[in-house]
């Protein structure tokens, strides 16, 4: 087909257009013809006819299926039944219930010759079953053969399909071929399997009362009671002794050795420690709200295990303490709250003081409280500033309120200390003034610690030979906010109350009690350049520790009578940190005999107790 230009303003010519249009004409003719010339298609046979039935169906075909899927009759337009639909349900009354009705459980399941199957979870035993179970693993099949990294987990050449819970054992084995467990964790597997047995045969878990309790780990293992849990460590004979023979320590230096930390970095600072009046326990806390237990053994191959943890929701500890006296098992606990714990652990059970009757207002936190030696006192520091500060005393049995012990200083109470026979306090203000207070006759004396900038913390220590005179204690040391510390010889006061009362300088009846109103200290300690936050006597009164918390290691050891800082002890290598909490211990009978005079347990800022032992 050609296009030919336009001439004189006419429209271009196409030439070739009118040709091709007869071309298709004839063409169509041509095929119409051909279609009319062949042969018509032969009739189908009847494997042809099979086969249409099979692969398109037919009437009779669907009809039958209907009828086969007609399991209920349905109902007429008027809501009557047919006459088709009555002889249905005519035939299927002779049917079973259970055929009417099927479930929907997935695809078939594999022949039983070709997948292998794993072992039935009733031969397991109820630690091997697993918590959770996924319902498709019963019906996953998986080829071991055709895979070549799943063929290793072939038992025999012929293992090809298993089925997902035998795949998933065999996945688990051979990861324990490459990594078997290791023996620390199969030992402490085997000791919880032990200990649970043993409460599930006693039956005694003693769950602690109060919705506010949760116990760390298992319930049966934190609740325990006391004997099961020294039985289990294996520390019933290791009871503490305390009736040997005195050694005297020399001055100048002292003979100290770092032993295995208790606790390493923890979750917060330890802000209480404790040991037991007589078993090697300690007793750790902090703001975590998490107390723990731990058996202080210095010869053994892994020392000062943790035997067990208490967790109180909400709770961030400040104070606890075991009872003083070694027939009461229980451990006070308390927090900035207006509540406290008694975690008895002879039984098990957790009980909760809820209020002081009759002093509520005096009394909206408990978090700072001390128990007398005797173990019949529990005092508690008031809220309370009015008139000076005051000292709620609860009876430690029954724990209801027995006495109160008020002061007058401005400030408040600034620390308050039991005397050694229980029989008292020495209760310091923040003013400097120091009053000593009898449970039976109250207030005592009074006295001005010399110099006094801000007090912060009190100590009393040592025997000083009379004890029916301020609690048998010699050494009292006051500690201030500029880091001052004042140690004072009570033994000096009674020999000069009883000097002036036999040469008749000295009133009859002495209000004062012989104690002097401003005493001269001993010794003074500056040692320390920041607040003292710790004063704590060694058991022997031979040793006083002070320490503060606003600066690392910021801890000094003080020999009695002396009054003088040990010299090569700690030094600038000693890992103290900043220190929370400090306590002295007694080491046992098998340690004293070897020269052990007693333990001294610091807690640090970070969480980590550590701990050293003084040797005579």
């Amino acid at each position: 087909m050609q296009i030919v230009a336009a001439k004189n303003g006419q429209e271009p010519e196409w030439e070739g257009f009118e040709e091709e249009e007869k071309s298709e004409e004839a063409d169509a003719k041509n095929v119409d013809i051909i279609l009319d010339k062949e042969e018509e298609y032969p009739e189908k046979d009847e494997s042809e006819e099979e086969l249409e039935r099979l692969v398109f169906g037919d009437s009779v075909g669907f009809r039958e299926g209907v009828k086969s899927f007609s399991l209920a009759p349905s109902k007429g337009p008027m809501g009557s039944d047919t006459q088709d639909e009555k002889g249905d349900e005519e035939e299927l009354e002779a049917v079973d219930d259970n055929d009417l009705f099927f479930f929907d459980s997935g695809p078939p399941a594999v022949p039983a010759g070709s997948l292998i199957i794993a072992k039935d979870a009733a031969e397991e035993s109820d630690e091997d079953k697993p918590v959770w179970e996924d319902s498709d693993d019963d019906r996953l099949v998986v080829s071991l053969a055709s895979m070549p990294q799943l063929r290793k987990l072939r038992e025999t050449e012929a293992d090809d399909m298993v089925s997902g819970k035998e795949y998933v054992r065999r996945l688990r084995n051979q990861y324990q071929r490459l990594y078997p467990t290791p023996d620390w964790a199969l030992q402490a597997t085997e000791k919880m399997k032990r200990k649970r047995a043993s409460v599930e045969e006693d039956g005694d878990s003693g769950d602690g009362e109060g919705s506010e309790m949760d116990v760390d780990d298992e319930d049966e293992l934190s609740t325990q009671p006391l004997a099961r849990l020294l039985r289990d460590a294996d520390i019933l004979s290791r009871v503490r002794g305390g009736g040997s023979k005195r050694r005297k320590l020399q001055a100048g230096t002292v003979d100290i050795q770092r032993l295995k930390d208790v606790a390493k970095t923890g979750p917060s600072a330890i802000t209480s420690l404790s040991f037991h009046p007589s078993y090697p326990l300690l007793l750790s806390s902090g703001p975590a709200s998490t107390l723990y237990l731990h058996h202080v053994n210095l010869n053994a191959q892994n020392p000062n295990p943790l035997l067990t943890s208490l967790h109180i929701k909400k709770t961030p500890l400040t104070t606890t303490a075991f009872h003083p006296s070694p027939d009461d098992s229980r451990i006070f606990l308390s927090a900035r709250r207006r509540y406290f714990h008694v975690w008895n652990i002879a039984t098990g059970s957790i009980e909760k003081i809820s209020r002081v009757y009759g002093h509520q207002h005096e009394q909206r936190t408990m978090e700072d409280f001390s128990l007398s030696p005797n173990g019949k006192y529990m005092a508690l520091r008031g809220s309370s500033k009015k008139g000076g500060g005051v000292i709620n005393i609860l009876d430690a049995t029954t724990l209801q309120w027995t006495a109160q012990a008020r002061i007058e200083s401005r400030g408040g109470v600034a620390a308050f200390v039991w005397w050694g026979n229980g029989g008292g306090l020495s209760i310091a203000g923040k003013n400097g003034e120091v009053t000593e207070w009898s449970v039976i006759k109250g207030v005592v004396g009074r006295w001005a610690d010399e110099g006094a900038v801000g007090t912060t913390t009190i100590a009393v220590g040592g025997k000083s030979g009379r004890d029916s005179w301020l609690g048998g204690d010699r050494w009292v040391a006051v500690g201030s906010s500029s880091g001052i510390v004042n140690v004072y010889d009570r033994r000096a006061w009674v020999e000069n109350a009883q000097t002036a009362i036999t040469n008749g300088t000295s009133a009859p009846q002495d209000p004062n009690n012989g104690i002097p109103r401003n005493p001269i200290p001993l010794r003074t300690l500056d040692h320390l350049t920041t607040p003292t936050s710790h004063l704590s006597f060694s058991p022997d009164g031979q040793i006083l520790a002070m320490a503060s918390r606003w600066k690392s290691n910021a801890l000094r050891l003080v020999h009695l009578p002396s009054v003088t800082v040990f010299k090569n002890w700690p030094t600038d290598k000693t890992p103290l940190g900043r220190i929370s909490a400090l306590t002295w211990g007694r080491p046992t009978e098998e340690d004293e005999r070897e020269g052990s005079l007693a333990l001294l347990a610091v807690g640090a800022e970070t969480g980590r107790i550590r701990m050293w032992e003084v040797k005579a």
